[in-house]
């Protein structure tokens, strides 16, 4: 039988970032994205601000933020920077994901904004957990469009949205993470 930190330290190390592209078509029951929203709930956060708002798009809404992605784009870079690839790819990207989560900040004015954040993404890193454990891929997207999808999202004035998390079933197989060893990141203090 397996440890709480062997499942828990397995789960960790096997999380990837799956892309849109590698989603197959099979729709996530509604249970399972609860699921994943459910764990978000349980992040840490500083005066139980819980300053974590999401916002579920699916079925058809996904075609209409892959509009409003590329009607933002169109609408906000000039004309030289205008790519027709980068504009195709918002409506490619929203109808390859069965479903995206807008991430968004509820600002309290109780804490720095920073420990909003540093809670929000906690919540992100407890629903990218749950959807590995789930065999749901997974990433955060931050594209800088993001600063402008507040009255798509119908979000308040104290919210603000700081990412999508695109969801979908997959095949990829597991790969090694490319990271560096821990021992070169740690400074050990003991006098």
């Amino acid at each position: 039988m397996s440890t709480d930190y062997e499942i828990v330290s397995k789960i960790i190390k096997d999380r990837r970032s799956i892309f849109p592209a590698s989603y197959i078509k099979k729709e996530i029951p509604v249970e399972v994205i609860n699921q994943i929203l459910e764990t978000a709930n349980y992040a840490p956060t500083h005066k139980l601000t819980q300053p974590w708002r999401f916002v579920v798009i699916r079925k058809a809404a996904l075609a209409k933020l892959g509009e409003e992605l590329g009607r933002l784009y169109k609408n906000l870079v000039s004309p030289q920077q205008f790519l027709q690839k980068k504009y195709d790819s918002f409506a490619e990207k929203t109808s390859q994901a069965d479903c995206i989560i807008a991430i968004n900040m509820q600002l309290s004015g109780k804490i720095p904004e920073w420990e909003e954040l540093a809670a929000v993404s906690c919540a992100v890193q407890n629903m990218a957990l749950t959807a590995e454990s789930l065999k749901v891929g997974a990433y955060w997207s931050s594209p800088p469009l993001i600063d402008d999808l507040c009255e798509f999202l119908s979000l308040r004035e104290n919210e603000k949205c700081i990412g999508l998390f695109y969801m979908g079933y997959h095949n990829e197989k597991p790969w090694e993470p490319n990271r560096t060893p821990i021992e070169e990141k740690i400074r050990w203090m003991e006098d």
